[in-house]
């Protein structure tokens, strides 16, 4: 599981190397790499990490699920008024990065022409892999979204806005989710390992640290970029 990865493709590239070295140590048949969502926005490469991903660069298959930035991305290329809040969240990053100039945006004028102009920079592979992203996955004893979950309402049953962006009331509660939820959005420090929940964000855009955890049978171990 790969936490929030916002723009790194620096480090992506040095996870997807860690992956395959210990893919190598420790063998298994039936691995799988989960990308917690937020690859856009914020740092330098948003365009990178995008074209890394949709090309499947993993030894193991491969799931990716969606963040709320890029719920963010994807609503501003249909609807531009958007465009005021995402600013401030990072999209000025993504709109650069993929070579569509931003100063009109950064005082907030122009945004129906930044929009139009995004549009016709994002390859069409972009915008499928941006349309294949999941939601949320269970595996095994572990749930794993981007944000988190809404205390007291079943996996199930979880809403799009909460699995996307809840923060206060999921990272609060010491309450049983069923599954034990491995989930980013929120940046620590380290590995943050709880009895009902694990965050693997660790803030790579501000402190160039993108941490991989791996779940196996016998134990967890954390691979770090740097």
């Amino acid at each position: 599981m790969i936490g929030d990865i916002h723009g790194r493709s620096d480090l992506l590239d040095k996870i997807a190397d860690l992956i395959k070295r210990d893919l190598a140590e420790y063998p298994v048949a039936d691995a799988l790499t989960v990308t917690l969502g937020d690859y856009v926005d914020r740092g330098p490469d948003s365009r990178g990490v995008i074209d890394r991903l949709a090309q499947h660069m993993f030894p193991t298959p491969y799931i990716a699920l969606k963040g709320n930035h890029e719920e963010m991305f994807q609503a501003f290329l249909l609807d531009p008024v958007i465009g005021a809040g995402w600013r401030h969240w990072g999209g000025l990053e993504t709109i650069k990065s993929y070579g569509v100039a931003a100063a009109p945006l950064m005082i907030g004028k122009r945004v129906e022409k930044a929009s139009e102009a995004l549009r016709a920079a994002v390859p069409e592979k972009h915008l499928e892999f941006l349309s294949s992203l999941k939601l949320s996955i269970s595996v095994g004893r572990y749930f794993l979204c981007h944000a988190g979950v809404r205390p007291g309402v079943p996996l199930e049953k979880q809403r799009s806005t909460d699995l996307l962006w809840i923060r206060d009331e999921f990272l609060g509660s010491k309450m049983d989710f069923g599954k034990i939820v491995v989930h980013g959005h929120t940046p620590v420090e380290q590995i943050e390992i709880l009895p009902n929940r694990i965050n693997v964000d660790t803030g790579a855009f501000a402190t160039g640290r993108l941490s991989c955890l791996v779940l196996d049978r016998e134990a967890s171990r954390c691979l770090l970029a740097n």
